[in-house]
This record gives structure tokens, sequence and C-alpha cells, in this order.
């Protein structure tokens, strides 16, 4: 199934949550699984993780936020090895979009996040026919989360 036909190395990219309701996967198992060591001795698995209390550091507005995704956000992203030269393209694509808490990027903005692809090769591999971990073009109904 072809995605966008006309997509080109501006079209915006994000994690489609649900696509992940549509496979029947689970989000939150793939999320687990992207935390560092130190994170995964805090969270020893997906389930029976709560929502915590998140203070924005700009607004100063606070929201419950995932638990496991902030770990990631604020402390396994920020480590270095984060995203490796050895890192496959799809999961380092899925870490950057976790890690931004799923901002919509372009295949042109991945490869400057990435650092070592090409945003042609990137947006080949997001908007031919395989959907790699949700990573889908973006579209309006589709940027709730789980």
């Amino acid at each position: 199934m072809v995605q966008n036909l006309k997509s080109d190395i501006t079209t915006k990219f994000h994690i489609d949550f649900n696509w992940w309701k549509a496979q029947k996967r689970n989000f939150r198992i793939h999320l687990w699984n992207q935390l560092c060591s130190e994170c995964r001795e805090r969270f020893v698995s997906h389930r029976e993780t709560e929502d915590i209390d998140w203070i924005e550091p700009d607004t100063a507005e606070v929201r419950r936020v995932d638990g496991l995704w902030q770990a990631l956000r604020t402390c396994c992203s920020l480590k270095p090895g984060y995203i490796t030269d050895q890192t496959p393209l799809a999961t380092a694509a899925f870490r950057v979009f976790l890690a931004n808490d799923n901002t919509p990027l372009s295949a042109l903005e991945l490869s400057e996040a990435i650092g070592r692809k090409t945003p042609e090769t990137i947006l080949d591999t997001l908007a031919g026919g395989k959907v790699y971990k949700g990573i889908r073009p973006v579209n309006t109904r589709c940027l709730v989360s789980p």
C-alpha cells in the first residue's frame, strides 16, 4: 500500500497512533523497548506504569503524561548512544519522534536529527509501501496520543 505518491523531502511525518490500534499492536511495548537500561530498571515492564504529573519548563503548565514516554524524553534520549550509526533507520526515526513528543518532522528534518542518512533515503523508507513503527505522513485525524 503506497502511503502518499506526492511526498517529498518536506512532507511531514509522525507516529500515527491510529495505525497502532488498527494493527492491534501494543505501542507501549515498543515504547518500553526504546528505554535505556537505567529506565528499564525503574520500569520493569510496560505494564502498570502510571501517568505522572509533569511541569512544562516553558509554561509551568502541569499535565498528566505517560511515565515511560517522559522517561525516554528526559533521560534516555539525552544519553550518548540513543541513536548510533548502527541504529536501523526506522528505529532512529521512531526514537526521534518519541524524543520530540511526536512533533511532525520532514525527511529533511529527520536527516538532520539522525545525522547520517540523506533526506531522500529517509523519504524512500518512510513513504514507501511498508509502514515502519506507525510512522506515516501527517494527517490531522491521527495526531491524538494512544
